[in-house]
């Protein structure tokens, strides 16, 4: 088997740095593009956030004990594979295949305090975004279809290389 540039050790930097880049566009799309997220869109941040201190505190836990790159790269794998899944799910409901969570679908009124009520009675005006609206998308794949495709590239790459640590031992 060809032997890859970097080390298990070094690969969970990078998958940090890469959930910190996927939140960072995240946040680019709400401020710079004016994208509100929905519920679905938090969820999968936090994902990310996850992710982030996974990798981060296995890149430097490996640093004092070697062996440990090998499950921390599991662990950032089954992140990134929860990361697809969640934002399969999203995707699939901005596309009608299943139905989404009722609080952000439209689908039913719930949540509602009575403050709530005052205000949208006084004439406030308050826009829920829906979860099952994609607020953009390029060639057709919305932010959810990327977010759900590049997690799995990153699940991939994090089991291989636990595979691959684990062959070196």
């Amino acid at each position: 088997m060809k032997r890859l540039p970097i080390d298990a050790k070094t690969w969970l930097l990078l998958g940090a740095l890469a959930a910190a880049a996927l939140l960072a566009g995240a946040h680019a799309f709400e401020i710079f593009g004016h994208y509100a997220p929905c519920e679905l869109c938090y969820k999968q941040r936090d994902v990310h956030w996850l992710a982030f201190w996974v990798g981060l505190l296995g890149f430097g836990a490996a640093f004092w004990r070697r062996s440990v790159a090998r499950p921390a790269c599991l662990l950032l794998g089954f992140v990134f594979l929860g990361s697809t899944v969640l934002a399969t799910w999203h995707a699939g409901i901005e596309w009608k295949w299943w139905p989404g969570p009722a609080a952000c679908t439209g689908s039913h009124f719930h949540g509602v305090s009575a403050s709530d009520m005052a205000s949208l009675l006084s004439g406030a005006v308050h826009h829920v975004v829906q979860c099952d609206e994609a607020a953009w998308r390029m060639f057709g794949i919305s932010m959810a279809g990327y977010n759900a495709a590049i997690s799995l590239v990153l699940a991939v790459l994090s089991f291989l290389f636990a595979y691959r640590s684990a062959r070196r031992v």
